[in-house]
């Protein structure tokens, strides 16, 4: 196994990576809406997910790797309500075909985010 780590994205706030590459796949920790620069959680939900999105297309970037390599994400939102917003700013960030998905309301997320997403992709062409 392998340890992707950018300073580009935000800082693992536990013990846990960014992302680790196991064999040809990448597993992506959970991004929430930190800004590397700041090390703040930015507001609302239109620019946390665009944050998380962002703070992802980092990490895969360092391990070589892009959206369109993802086949799966995971999405945690603190609110349901707010499917629609993120399901938009997400979907403007992949193209056909889209990976598998799965998105679950939880009652909490760290730092009390909105959103989480994380992300396993196949490092192969």
């Amino acid at each position: 196994m392998k340890e992707i780590f950018t300073n580009k994205a935000p800082e693992a706030i536990g013990p846990y990576s960014q992302a680790i590459v196991a064999g040809d796949f990448l597993y992506a920790s959970g991004a929430i809406g930190i800004n590397p620069e700041t090390g703040e959680v930015v507001d609302g939900i239109e620019k946390q997910t665009i944050q998380v999105m962002e703070n992802l297309r980092t990490v895969l970037l360092e391990a070589g790797a892009s959206f369109s390599q993802v086949a799966k994400f995971t999405i945690y939102l603190s609110d349901m309500n707010n499917f629609g917003t993120v399901n938009e700013i997400y979907g403007r960030y992949l193209n056909k075909p889209y990976p598998a998905r799965a998105t679950v309301e939880v009652s909490r997320l760290p730092k009390d985010v909105l959103v989480e997403i994380d992300a396993v992709a196949y490092l192969k062409e």
